[in-house]
């Protein structure tokens, strides 16, 4: 699925992609590496500020995004 929304992305002219994780979403990452992804920032307290709930996710508390791109 990743990488057909990369491949029809591709085909509609966009040089990059870029995504957003949360830095508890061990398995999000590491797929979107597999698939050529790149770490290229993080929004520390993200998670914090525009959710009200707490989230955990293996075991570690959601608290920032951590954001990817690709260069198409």
């Amino acid at each position: 699925m990743i990488l057909d929304a990369i491949e029809r992305t591709k085909s509609l002219g966009v040089k990059t992609l870029e995504v957003g994780t949360g830095n508890s979403s061990l398995g999000q990452l590491a797929l979107y590496q597999k698939c050529g992804f790149r770490i290229v920032g993080i929004d520390r307290d993200f998670f914090i500020r525009y959710y009200q709930e707490e989230i955990i996710e293996n075991g570690i508390r959601c608290t920032d995004m951590i954001r990817l791109s690709i260069n198409l």
